[in-house]
């Protein structure tokens, strides 16, 4: 009896360990955000992070609670002058491109994210040829991240493996 009890525990400890590892994916109806920086120099990735500190500050509390990908479109439309008057602030040059544009792949979490042209809100700051920063929109995975909460460094524990040590100690 205690053979079968143990088969069991193993198939469950095996089958949980297996589910718990498919990473999140960004969803194919999703909004990407992006923001890439004038060039790699030190003040323009500053001015970067200060303007994406910004914009999370002023449109991020408008999306937190859209409830579909089309209320998040109407917002993004709808508040293009907050965006503006936020980037203006800083006396850049720069573009607001609403609409499928390309991303490179990258990675995220360990997951990678094949290239090709999603939708999104993109600002180049002016030439547009410095690293960036991107994030997604909707669902609003941006808002995570910027409530400072690190997920790294969350540890997670299995009930069926603290069984299955208790049973095998």
């Amino acid at each position: 009896m205690k053979k079968i009890i143990y088969v069991l525990l193993i198939i469950i400890v095996f089958s949980f360990f297996f589910n718990s590892n498919k990473n999140y994916v960004i969803p194919d109806e999703s909004i990407r955000f992006r923001i890439i920086a004038n060039s790699n120099s030190n003040i323009d990735q500053t001015t970067k992070l200060l303007i994406k500190k910004d914009l999370e500050e002023t449109i991020f509390p408008l999306v937190e609670n859209s409830k579909s990908i089309d209320e998040t479109r109407e917002i993004i439309n709808s508040n293009q002058d907050i965006i503006k008057k936020t980037i203006d602030k800083y006396n850049v040059s720069y573009t607001i491109n609403y609409g499928d544009n390309y991303f490179p792949p990258k990675e995220y979490k360990g997951i990678t994210y094949e290239a090709g042209n999603y939708e999104s809100l993109v600002i180049s700051l002016g030439e547009g040829t410095g690293n960036n920063w991107w994030c997604v929109m909707y669902p609003p995975l941006c808002l995570l991240e910027s409530q400072g909460d690190n997920y790294d460094d969350v540890e997670y524990k299995s009930f069926f493996q603290e069984i299955l040590s208790k049973l095998t100690s």
